[in-house]
């Protein structure tokens, strides 16, 4: 323990040039008490009092403002700067020689089980309000930004910064054009992005209203269309009675002269008969005159 707590003073007076003395480190570095608190709960942790490590972890963040899961695993060599606000999860693992600002968050997604922190490897550097979540690895000697968001793995030797972070150093070299000084205005894209869906929406709901407009004029016409059908045909419907009407009475008509026109053709066949029946009656008459004149011829003689 006391060796851990050595190394860890000679951590601070390594790489904060405000450190003057140990005895200044011993009683003003709230990082260092986190780390030599935490190397006794994660003892209690390992050997089953892990009730007791969770309370005096509770204990330690209470004083120092730093919260170190009595799980995690840590190496030698840590230095945390400030540290108000630091958070390091259950699983996480931290190398040798890493450096954390405060702020930082070594968490999870909350949609892991198992390991479902960070592994920072040896000689890692995070900056102030940096946020490491999930199971992904930080390789050796990487540095994280201040106020980067890292979801995904990062390679050795590697700078990585932004929200989303991404690489804009490997191996000492610079591979993307990243300048703190030109960021632009989160705020202002985000109206800008509002803006635009605002203006598309507008456009949109003018369109509509328009649409509805020329429908609800293509509806009138076509009510008034349907009134001046319906007009039209009931005005058919009325000529079609009165036809069928004057139908009925031509056939009523039609039907008395074809009775008519029978009648007069049986009382013309009868005239005929008749006729027929006068001449034989006088050829009779003429043969009886004749025999008659014959007989009165006879008997003048």
């Amino acid at each position: 323990m006391f060796g851990s707590v050595r190394r860890q003073i000679k951590a601070v007076k390594e790489r904060d040039p405000a450190a003057r003395s140990t005895l200044e480190i011993l009683l003003c570095y709230p990082g260092l008490h986190a780390v030599v608190a935490h190397r006794l709960n994660h003892w209690l942790w390992t050997h089953g009092l892990r009730t007791l490590a969770r309370f005096l972890s509770q204990v330690a963040r209470w004083f120092t403002l730093i919260e170190i899961h009595p799980g995690a695993q840590i190496g030698e060599g840590l230095f945390i700067d400030h540290g108000s606000g630091l958070v390091i999860g259950e699983t996480a693992e931290i190398g040798d020689n890493c450096t954390l600002f405060h702020g930082v968050t070594l968490g999870g997604t909350g949609k892991e089980t198992g390991k479902r922190h960070p592994t920072l490897h040896n000689n890692v550097t995070i900056c102030a309000d940096a946020q490491i979540l999930g199971s992904i690895t930080i390789g050796d000697n990487s540095v994280v930004g201040a106020g980067a968001v890292v979801l995904d793995p990062v390679p050795a030797n590697c700078t990585v910064v932004g929200v989303k972070a991404r690489i804009v150093r490997r191996e000492g070299k610079r591979v993307y054009d990243f300048q703190h000084d030109k960021l632009p205005d989160a705020d202002q894209v985000a109206m800008e992005c509002l803006l635009d869906v605002v203006r598309t929406l507008t456009a949109k709901t003018r369109q509509l209203e328009a649409a509805e407009t020329n429908f609800s004029k293509t509806l009138e016409e076509i009510a008034v269309a349907k009134e001046t059908v319906e007009d039209e045909l009931a005005a058919l419907r009325r000529s079609l009675d009165a036809q069928v009407q004057e139908n009925s009475r031509v056939r009523a008509e039609l039907g008395k002269r074809q009775l008519q026109h029978e009648l007069d053709h049986k009382a013309i066949d009868r005239l005929s008969a008749m006729e027929g029946w006068l001449r034989e009656l006088q050829e009779h008459v003429r043969d009886l005159e004749g025999q008659l004149a014959e007989r009165t011829g006879a008997k003048v003689g």
